[in-house]
């Protein structure tokens, strides 16, 4: 196990570089965007804020968890009507309480994340800097 994982735990996505290590916000970013729908890419206040974006995020996961949550407690009793096979109902209900543990990872990963750009005062994005600053 590397240093980073037993440093930021094992909910720390692997996709995203340690706080304070180079471009570790920009990686963090991308994995919080990849949480949500596509179209949410082009709204500035979410790519332009990791904190927006994270908080955003963890709302989509929530909202995914409940959804799943709903089918799962379901299944037994609707499914059958729509004609699902029993082998079908069981799989199903297994995909559900797997996606839920998942769905669960990613959401502790999304608060660390939301956690580390408190601490560091990065809630927005990095400021790109001018052909000047680069050379000092």
């Amino acid at each position: 196990m590397s240093q980073t994982l037993t440093t930021l735990g094992p909910d720390w996505p692997c996709q995203v570089k340690a706080p304070g290590t180079r471009d570790w916000e920009r990686t963090a970013a991308r994995w919080l965007r990849d949480l949500l729908p596509a179209r949410y890419a082009g709204y500035s206040p979410l790519t332009r804020h990791p904190v927006l974006l994270a908080r955003h995020a963890q709302f989509q996961l929530q909202h995914e968890a409940r959804a799943v949550r709903t089918a799962l407690q379901t299944a037994r009793a609707e499914l059958p009507t729509l004609g699902v096979a029993e082998a079908v109902i069981e799989n199903t209900i297994r995909m559900y309480a797997v996606e839920l543990d998942q769905l669960g990872r990613l959401a502790r990963g999304v608060r660390l994340i939301t956690d580390a750009l408190l601490a560091e005062g990065t809630g927005t994005a990095p400021r790109r800097r001018t052909p000047a600053q680069r050379v000092s």
